[in-house]
């Protein structure tokens, strides 16, 4: 199966897209507008608004003070109702975009004025056709780097991978000291799939991947947290879109000694049914269910939207300081997961598979991808939408975290 496959199968499943979105009429498409939707996606660690055409965009990009303002000209395009309804999408707890206005500049150039609350460093690019997806012009708007976290690193390499330097936020020293679980807490990495402009696999009865596994992360964080000598932190804890080599980067920056990311995802049969767990596999794919998992997951980039120049540190680096002990690790992780999720639901296949999923590279920590069920499926749709079930699976997981150490694991 092709990567153009796998990704048209992709979108197909992922139906309607972000919660707001605007979609332009027949009409305005017969009139030759060519822009056909407008999305934002607001978090605390940086605004994104994205619009979407059926041609290219071309556009400039400066900044404006008394008041501080973001304006984008979009060259070769008229206004039409969706462009001049964008206004209406932002949110009032947006922490960097105050307002959008939207008006044409002149006969060939829209004007959009975004009014921001405070210091952002934009950063603008477009995006070609992708998964059905039309040609993207995204607008980025990080804080500027003092107002970050210090207890979460995210922002500061998400700068770096924007530069393509994300190498330099990756830890030079050795492993936390001491024994895992008995010198110091447990460091835990947990990984929701999925996020803002790339929602995942969408259900029949529109259940969003991307929805279900923040909500599965975010109750298993909970039941961590109060363990006592365990420490969780998640990936995103929002309807956000992170790389997927930033969301490693965070682990290793962490120095989590777990990295367990959680999809509920598709397949080209509604039939098809049960959780899995996998691994990484340097050699190859171990089933073709597997390689065509990691297919459409490792499509996420392309589909919630990335630059060029983010995509050069780990292609070149972290991908040939892969050890065969950390996978070996995974795998024993990885069958205890497995044994506790096949108590609560049918198991698709009941050992570990392996695939190359880029989420999983981290060269240096255990890491497992659960796929706690088939969104594709009717049935395990409804489960997944659940609380129960939900609470079922982070139960499981975290069973399968106690089981791994209780049997000797652990790094020094």
């Amino acid at each position: 199966m092709t990567d153009s496959t796998s990704l048209n199968r992709r979108r197909f499943l992922q139906g309607a897209g972000a919660l707001w979105l605007l979609s332009v009429s027949r009409t305005g498409m017969a009139a030759g507008r060519h822009v056909v939707a407008v999305r934002i996606w607001p978090s605390s660690t940086y605004s994104r608004l994205t619009i979407e055409s059926n041609t290219p965009l071309k556009y400039k990009q400066f900044a404006l003070s008394n008041p501080d303002r973001v304006v984008v000209d979009i060259e070769n395009i008229q206004l039409n109702r969706v462009l001049n309804d964008a206004g209406k999408l932002v949110r009032e707890d947006d922490p960097w975009i105050k307002n959008v206005r939207v008006g044409q500049f002149d006969a060939n150039t829209v004007r959009l004025v975004l009014e921001i609350k405070q210091n952002v460093t934009p950063r603008i690019f477009t995006l070609d056709p992708v998964a059905g997806i039309n040609n993207r012009l995204v607008l980025d708007l990080y804080p500027v780097r003092r107002q970050q976290h210090t207890d979460d690193p995210l922002l500061a390499l998400l700068e770096d991978y924007n530069q393509g330097d994300l190498g330099r936020s990756q830890p030079k020293d050795a492993p936390l000291p001491g024994k895992a679980g008995k010198d110091r807490p447990i460091v835990i990495m947990l990984d929701p799939g999925h996020g803002g402009e790339d929602s995942g696999a969408v259900g029949k009865h529109k259940t969003r991947e991307k929805d279900v596994v923040l909500k599965i992360a975010r109750r298993l964080k909970s039941l961590i947290d109060k363990q006592p000598n365990m420490r969780a932190y998640m990936t995103r804890n929002e309807d956000v879109f992170i790389p997927l080599k930033v969301r490693v980067a965070k682990a290793r920056k962490q120095r989590a000694d777990l990295f367990i990311s959680i999809h509920a995802d598709a397949f080209t049969s509604r039939a098809a049914r049960g959780s899995s767990v996998f691994a990484l596999s340097t050699k190859g794919a171990t089933s073709t269910a597997a390689r065509f998992l990691a297919q459409t997951q490792n499509a996420s980039d392309l589909i919630g939207g990335v630059s060029i120049s983010g995509d050069r540190y780990l292609d070149h680096t972290m991908f040939d300081m892969l050890q065969s002990r950390t996978i070996n690790d995974s795998l024993s992780f990885g069958k205890e997961v497995l044994a506790r999720m096949g108590k609560i639901n049918h198991l698709h296949k009941r050992s570990v598979d392996q695939a190359g999923f880029a989420v999983l590279k981290a060269p240096d920590i255990p890491s497992i991808l659960v796929e706690t069920a088939f969104i594709s499926n009717l049935e395990e749709e409804r489960k997944l939408r659940t609380t129960r079930f939900q609470h079922q699976v982070a139960d499981s997981i975290l069973a399968g975290i106690k089981a791994y150490f209780a049997h000797g694991a652990g790094r020094t």
